[in-house]
């Protein structure tokens, strides 16, 4: 876990996430950054992961080294109403007022799982992320896109529902990428490999040989 907040001296809307947030259910890789320019960015948990309720156990995990813009949204299942019911009313929620068994409340909305995102993720500004997706390694989420659906890796998605718009490199260095997976290696590799990644050298990207192989 980063031990400081601000990645850079003198920027306030900048911080390591994993430093700033609290919920045991909330896991966030290292060097994960999330800026913003209207609220403060130390109250990510508050503002941007929403309907995040303890009674329903769901998890948001981000992975390592993602980039995450001012206003991106995290809705998880509780913003749900059930599509089973006749009504979309959430008769369960206000179990009090209908004489319904407090046990129940959970069935006013449907479950669609925990959201998982994986390393080196951009999410672009005021993007949305919707209960029960996936996004894979590498993808870039674009600016107030909706995502409803699982994102492949190294895939650009934008819209309202976010598609896929194309990928990121061909297949073969998607696939180098997904073996290296350079985002668990040491810091001291990582930096030493600086030059390849911001120059797009997979190739040679640590002398290593997994991307000539392939």
């Amino acid at each position: 876990m980063m031990k400081r907040i601000y990645p850079r001296t003198g920027d306030l809307q900048t911080v390591y996430l994993n430093a700033v947030v609290r919920d045991p259910s909330i896991e966030i890789g290292d060097y994960t950054i999330y800026n913003d320019f209207v609220n403060d960015p130390c109250d990510f948990e508050r503002n941007n992961v929403l309907y995040h309720y303890p009674i329903h156990h769901e998890r948001l995990v981000i992975g390592k080294f993602c980039s995450i813009a001012c206003g991106a949204k995290f809705l998880f299942n509780c913003a749900n109403h059930s599509l089973r019911s006749l009504s979309t009313y959430t008769f369960p929620l206000f179990y009090e007022e209908w004489g319904l068994n407090h046990t129940d409340v959970a069935s006013a909305w449907d479950d669609k799982g925990d959201i998982v995102i994986g390393n080196d993720v951009w999410i672009g500004f005021e993007a949305v992320v919707m209960a029960g997706v996936h996004i894979g390694d590498g993808a870039i989420i674009g600016a107030r896109a909706v995502v409803t659906k699982d994102v492949p890796p190294y895939t650009i998605v934008g819209g309202v529902p976010a598609r896929e718009i194309r990928k990121r490199f061909d297949t073969d260095t998607i696939e180098c990428l997904l073996r290296l997976r350079w985002w668990d290696w040491p810091i001291e590799k990582i930096r030493e490999n600086i030059p390849h990644i911001l120059n797009g050298d997979a190739e040679n990207i640590s002398s290593s040989n997994i991307c000539k192989d392939l």
